[in-house]
């Protein structure tokens, strides 16, 4: 058997129930796109996509041939890593703290051997360009954070050479434990002259690993194969991997699905597409957000044609980072779940459900695997 799971990195839904908790109240991700007038996603529609509860807007005259829902977060966080390890599993009652002390920095000062510019929360495309030319004249470290749990460090390729700035993320991983621990570490190089600076593809992500058993450990306990492409790997780093394709975007991850669309392999492919997040989302680009919507419509009526008749296919996503919203952070929202296989039933709305972790739970069912984590399996429903 095989699954694939397709997470739609930042394509919320809003109507999180804590969104005012997190200066999130009017989030909404997919809404902005909707309202737009250029969103058109007739694959997703065929699955249910205006059929999940809230949803009061779009087609809804089509039956879904999928089923449908939305999940609320249970983890206090709106991070990349600390949904993704909710969806496989593990829920993440404490949020991972944010800023770094006075100790912390001068550790990672005295380790590296370079001072360090900014330890604010900034966007990455202004970070470069209002302490880019510092950086260049002295050779510190540019370091900052934002909402999500990251300790990024950002250094001109000129400067700092990518493998040295990828030790320095590992010497940072290392300090970043414990009470001070955050969820990524991330080189962010950079090129280009004052003022025109521009960051590069060779980002890399230095994750804590997960302090729990997931469903990924437990389907690889059990022999399954889990193939991991785009970021997978590295919010888990590596752990309950046994194959991964790196980050490529959106087009050439989904081009490699369907080339494992075409492989014999037992257990799931975990897909992430980070186009929408660190593209468009951060960057507030209503317009760049909704076509790249409409792109993965397109790549998922070829997938839908290449199911096999026990192929299981899920799509998600793991918080908002609504374009039209104020700010460059992610958003706390609500976040919808389309499934689909020929051996379902189809048209079923399995509802509301308290955490992300009920997609592990699941796929623990569909697998018929000892499982560790949390949530509720809803493979009944779908019978």
């Amino acid at each position: 058997m095989r699954a694939f799971w397709i997470v739609l990195d930042s394509a919320g839904i809003g109507n999180a129930p804590d969104a005012e908790a997190f200066g999130d109240e009017g989030s909404n991700t997919w809404k902005t796109c909707y309202d737009s007038g250029k969103l058109h996603i007739p694959n997703m529609e065929k699955l249910g996509i205006y059929h999940i509860d809230e949803m009061n807007y779009g087609d809804k005259s089509l039956s879904p041939i999928g089923c449908y829902g939305r999940l609320h977060e249970k983890s206090m966080g709106k991070d990349t890593t600390i949904e993704h390890w909710e969806m496989a599993g593990m829920i993440s009652p404490k949020p991972f703290p944010d800023g770094f002390p006075k100790d912390v920095l001068d550790e990672f000062r005295k380790q590296t051997g370079r001072e360090v510019l900014c330890n604010k929360p900034y966007s990455g495309t202004e970070v470069i360009k209002d302490y880019g030319r510092e950086h260049m004249e002295t050779g510190a470290l540019i370091v900052y954070t934002s909402a999500d749990s990251v300790f990024q460090i950002a250094a001109h390729e000129d400067v700092v050479p990518v493998e040295t700035l990828y030790e320095y993320c590992k010497i940072a991983r290392k300090i970043l434990m414990g009470a001070h621990a955050v969820a990524r570490v991330i080189a962010r190089p950079f090129v280009g002259q004052y003022p025109n600076f521009e960051r590069t593809d060779r980002r890399h992500d230095f994750s804590l690993v997960p302090p729990k058993q997931t469903v990924l450990d437990d389907l690889k306990d059990a022999g399954k194969d889990v193939i991991g492409v785009g970021k997978i790997y590295d919010i888990f780093a590596g752990k309950g991997i046994t194959e991964t394709t790196a980050n490529h975007g959106n087009k050439k991850n989904m081009e490699k699905v369907f080339e494992l669309q075409k492989k014999d392999f037992n257990g799931l492919c975990y897909i992430n597409l980070v186009d929408f997040d660190m593209i468009y989302g951060h960057r507030r680009d209503i317009l760049g957000y909704t076509t790249a919507l409409n792109e993965f419509d397109k790549d998922l009526e070829i997938f839908l044609a290449n199911m096999r008749g026990d192929d299981v296919l899920f799509i998600t996503a793991d918080h908002g980072c609504d374009p039209g919203y104020k700010g460059t952070d992610h958003t706390r929202e609500s976040v919808p779940l389309l499934g689909y296989s020929k051996c379902w039933k189809q048209g079923v709305n399995i509802g509301t459900r308290d955490t992300y972790a009920d997609i592990a739970a699941t796929l623990a069912q569909i697998f018929e695997i000892e499982y560790h984590g949390d949530g509720t399996g809803f493979l009944e429903m779908l019978k």
